[in-house]
């Protein structure tokens, strides 16, 4: 039988996992680094960064929780929330 466990949340991985929908070194996705404005993500990335983290960490996003994927530290919190860890 697979392993279906979601992976925990750990704030490098999350970085990496990010980096890797933008095409970007995760060094550039740094705690300040905004999606939008700073990495050039539009709405396709967006989906694209929602997909890889509903699959990844088993989760489904609301729209209001969508709105909070600005930044690495809200996307971790969000994703903290919707996990029931401690973010």
């Amino acid at each position: 039988m697979p392993d279906t466990q979601p992976t925990p949340l750990d704030l490098e991985d999350l970085r990496r996992t990010i980096a890797e929908v933008f095409c970007v070194d995760p060094g550039e996705v740094t705690d300040d680094t905004r999606f939008v404005e700073d990495l050039g993500g539009d709405s396709l990335l967006a989906l694209e960064v929602i997909v890889a983290l509903e699959k990844k960490y088993s989760v489904r996003f609301a729209e209001s929780d969508v709105r909070g994927l600005t930044t690495l530290p809200r996307t971790y919190d969000v994703l903290a929330d919707k996990l029931g860890a401690e973010g």
